[in-house]
């Protein structure tokens, strides 16, 4: 729908509308061919014909529709055209907010500022209110379960139990017995079978019981090794002189192993040691 000015520019052009019909009637064309050759709507070219300018939009637009159809049927609508008056457009109001009183723009601030105290207040106190009773309630007292709690009166005497020498709790809110485990002093690491302290170099070949090389090799002077209990069956120390093998019971005596500057001996399961059988 258009305004009443946009309808009154287009007085001058009534009865355009008719003189098109009939030219378009004298040449045999149907409101369809029109429709196709103009590539407009087939309900524009009836609403042209039947002048309903309300249906067709701006005047400016419906004044371009009619000279295309009579361009189309050769029919002269220049002074039709020429009459009619256009009306001006006329462009939209702008309201300006740059004139807003200052006492109005602080009361619109203090109200979004109250929405928004209003708003955290509502969702905040909530949270507050569960956190602060949790905090105030007193946590439940833990007792240990060989702590025995105390008679409550009016009840029959129990067995005597063996109580330890720490008094219980007096605290009288519920017991809760604590699962953590008892420290336990750590158990000392078994003493190796053998130390070997090397105080000059020596070649030494050590095997294991079941004939696997433990080690064979040159060791430095200064250097020790040591062996566990079933670690070790067989040794062969060069430079024997230099070698000092101790056991948990005290020094080795080499010499019965030696023959020349070379000790051999075999290691038993328990430890002990014994000269090579040939």
């Amino acid at each position: 729908m258009i305004n009443d000015p946009g309808v009154n520019a287009l007085d001058g052009v009534m009865g355009c509308g008719e003189q098109l019909r009939k030219a378009r009637e004298a040449v045999g064309l149907s409101l369809d061919e029109v429709a196709g050759q103009l590539r407009m709507p087939v309900q524009v070219v009836a609403a042209l014909e039947a002048e309903q300018w309300s249906r067709l939009g701006a005047p400016v637009f419906v004044r371009g529709q009619l000279r295309s159809y009579a361009r189309l049927l050769k029919v002269d609508l220049g002074g039709l055209l020429e009459q009619a008056r256009i009306a001006p457009v006329e462009p939209p109001k702008l309201v300006s907010h740059t004139h807003t009183p200052r006492l109005k723009r602080v009361a619109e601030n203090i109200g979004r500022r109250a929405v928004y105290v209003v708003i955290t207040a509502v969702l905040a106190v909530p949270v507050w209110y569960v956190i602060s009773g949790n905090s105030n309630s007193a946590p439940p007292s833990t007792a240990s379960l060989d702590v025995v709690p105390a008679p409550v009166a009016g009840a029959q005497p129990a067995a005597p139990v063996q109580a330890p020498a720490h008094a219980p709790s007096t605290d009288n809110g519920p017991y809760i017995a604590s699962m953590a485990p008892m420290a336990r002093p750590a158990a000392a690491p078994a003493p190796s079978t053998l130390t070997l302290n090397f105080k000059g170099d020596s070649w030494v070949d050590i095997t294991a019981p079941d004939g696997a090389t433990v080690e064979k090799a040159l060791v430095r002077a200064g250097e020790s090794r040591s062996f566990a209990a079933g670690q070790v069956g067989r040794m062969v120390l060069g430079n024997a002189a230099e070698v000092e093998v101790q056991q948990a019971a005290g020094n080795v005596d080499l010499g019965p192993y030696k023959r020349g500057n070379v000790a051999r001996f075999t290691v038993s399961s328990d430890g002990s040691v014994a000269p090579v059988s040939h």
